[in-house]
């Protein structure tokens, strides 16, 4: 599918066309209404947990602080792409502009970059939290807390501008067809006309280094998380302990192995389905499930919840 839109050889490219989930038509009607609830429990779950963070006094704590970025992050993360996928699935023409495919490359790039240095600073507040619970309140104060959520936003948009600018100041005078559902970098790489060897290099340096920060970061956490666990006694400490990582350690792996599913392969190599069921998971998927598993698996929000329910209960009664 050359030039789908009429583009010449030698013109750059205006407007992207996506190849989409998939080509069957028999699918297509029940994708939409999946991930269509899929992204509407996406939003009350998030901004549910956001909620509930700021009004129930139990939760004020650095764990809930931090969770509740995240779930701010998750909830524009999969904004960035869903509505996008969504429209895509029941048009005829899956375009997108030049401007549009940058605006969205950049915040989707810099919505994961943020999850992940966010997930290491969790990772970083469970091991005071764990090791050194007599200092916690000290070590973990408002401000630090604010500072490795800022310092969090601030990675993640810088590594994803210095993307993006180098990505799009590429020529695209070729196929203006994105094999994929949104812009991504892979793909993009793949369609430029110009030299990309800098892109390339510099996607597995600002990728490879972000993730091994984040990776490292958590995997030294838990490890002395766990070397502590083992000195406790109690099983009952040692299951309390270990029930107040549970959840994180299951955001993180999820997140990562998807993730590495997708791109621990060469960057020219083309998409094939299971590249696109990989990234459908982390993009859309991925946001959706993190605030239910906080909220499954956490007594405290469990707690917060029931009692939510029970005043908005109250409140009904009485009016």
């Amino acid at each position: 599918m050359k030039n789908s839109v009429g583009m010449e050889n030698n013109t750059q490219v205006r407007v992207f066309v996506f190849s989409g989930l998939t080509d069957n038509d028999q699918l297509i009607l029940f994708l939409f209404f999946f991930f269509l609830m899929v992204y509407l429990v996406t939003i009350l779950g998030n901004i549910g947990l956001i909620i509930l963070v700021l009004v129930a006094s139990n939760l004020h704590t650095p764990m809930y602080y931090f969770l509740s970025c995240l779930s701010a992050v998750d909830f524009f993360y999969s904004t960035s792409i869903t509505p996008k996928m969504l429209s895509d699935l029941i048009s005829l023409r899956k375009t997108i502009s030049f401007n549009g495919c940058a605006a969205q490359f950049l915040f989707f790039a810099g919505l994961a970059g943020t999850e992940v240095f966010l997930l290491s600073s969790m990772s970083y507040d469970r091991y005071t939290a764990i090791c050194h619970p007599l200092h916690y309140v000290s070590i973990m104060t408002k401000g630090k807390c604010f500072s490795l959520a800022s310092l969090s936003f601030f990675m993640g948009f810088f590594q994803s501008v210095v993307q993006t600018s180098c990505l799009f100041s590429l020529q695209f005078c070729g196929s203006n067809l994105i094999d994929h559902f949104y812009c991504d970098v892979l793909p993009m790489l793949q369609l430029s006309c110009s030299k990309t060897l800098h892109c390339n290099i510099l996607t597995i340096l600002s990728v490879g280094s972000c993730g091994l920060y984040s990776l490292s970061t958590i995997l030294a956490s838990y490890s002395l998380i766990f070397t502590t666990i083992l000195h406790i006694k109690s099983s009952k400490g040692r299951q309390k302990a270990f029930s107040t990582c549970s959840s994180h350690l299951v955001c993180v792996s999820i997140l990562y192995v998807s993730v590495f599913l997708t791109y621990l392969h060469s960057p020219s190599s083309a998409l094939d389905k299971q590249d696109k069921v990989t990234s459908v998971f982390y993009t859309v998927m991925t946001p959706m499930l993190n605030p239910l598993i906080y909220s499954l698996r956490n007594q405290e929000v469990k707690r917060a919840i029931m009692q939510a329910i029970q005043h908005i209960s109250h409140v009904i009664q009485i009016t």
